[in-house]
């Protein structure tokens, strides 16, 4: 069960971006995205360096800053490889999100990048894998992604499709892709015998050192007022640093498409600070959007429970 409150936990700190951004100074969302990678991606590597140093010290083990021999699956791809197709994704995922939402809103863009991402992601794991993910994240995949239907249709203009963006849609599936690709990256590095903040901080490590020169094109100007500061260092330490640190965690003992579904509780989020906090309507619609997506959510995090009791009582 810790592996499952480490991801929501997780989940509730991603769902505080859109809202930091809408209450942000305007920028681009290249820029926003570049900023947030370099200031969290570089603490998430300080971290792990970190981590693997007193590891050593202690002379630890379990939680290995590189593969050891014998440990975990072998794995066709090498570690480098798989540390930057990681790094691609977290790229892409920034602009690609932060496009989504400026382009549809907060509602809209968030849950279509999270809602598409348990499809995809647990479609590759079945792929590449050949692992099915269980009929319990396939029931419970399938009711969050109502909610999700239900929610975008609720927030996308009148209830029909006509007020959304397509482009912003396209950038949206994009970002849900993204976060795919380096879910299964990450992964494959924990199955290596990679520690969380050891594969966390290697792929947002790189994609930090990425994102200088491409915040070096971008007009950062906004990053010297104090609005913009403090919208960086929260997007930056808040929703990445300490919210990857958590999802790397969890990652470690669950399956990676278990985890994109339960990560479903960033839009749940999302819908709730947008009342709360930006001041937005909750449409009935939106509302019962919301409850059948926790209803998802609630499938799927009880699971680790129930099989708990099982074994408790067996």
């Amino acid at each position: 069960m810790r592996f499952v409150t480490a991801v929501l936990l997780a989940a509730v700190c991603f769902g505080t971006t859109g809202t930091a951004q809408a209450l942000g100074p305007e920028a681009s969302a290249a820029s926003v995205g570049a900023a947030r990678i370099l200031i969290g991606g570089g603490a998430l590597g300080i971290a792990a360096v970190i981590t693997i140093f007193a590891g050593r010290r202690r002379g630890a083990v379990g939680t290995p800053a590189l593969p050891a021999a014998g440990v975990g699956p072998r794995h066709p791809l090498p570690a480098w490889l798989l540390v930057a197709i990681g790094a691609v994704g977290v790229l892409a995922y920034q602009p690609a999100f932060f496009a989504g939402t400026a382009a549809n809103g907060v509602a809209v863009g968030t849950v279509v990048a999270l809602g598409s991402a348990p499809v995809i992601t647990g479609g590759l794991d079945w792929a590449l894998r050949r692992r099915y993910p269980g009929h319990r994240w396939a029931v419970a995949t399938a009711i969050a992604t109502i909610g999700v239907g239900i929610l975008a249709a609720a927030t996308g203009g009148g209830g029909s499709a006509t007020g959304a963006d397509p482009l912003g849609l396209v950038a949206s599936l994009g970002a849900g892709a993204s976060y795919a690709v380096y879910t299964l990256a990450a992964k494959a590095l924990l199955d290596r015998g990679w520690s969380g903040s050891a594969s966390m901080g290697a792929l947002f490590g790189v994609a930090a050192a990425c994102s200088i020169p491409l915040l070096a094109m971008t007009d950062a100007s906004w990053l010297a007022t104090g609005p913009g500061l403090a919208m960086a260092l929260w997007l930056g330490l808040v929703t990445t640093t300490v919210a990857y640190l958590m999802f790397g965690y969890g990652l470690g003992g669950l399956a990676p498409a278990t985890v994109s579904t339960l990560t479903l509780a960033e839009p749940l989020t999302a819908g709730i600070l947008g009342v709360a906090v930006l001041g937005e309507a909750l449409t009935p619609g939106a509302l019962l959007g919301l409850l059948v997506l926790a209803a998802g959510i609630v499938v799927l995090a009880t699971a680790n429970a129930g099989r708990r009791a099982k074994v408790a009582l067996g």
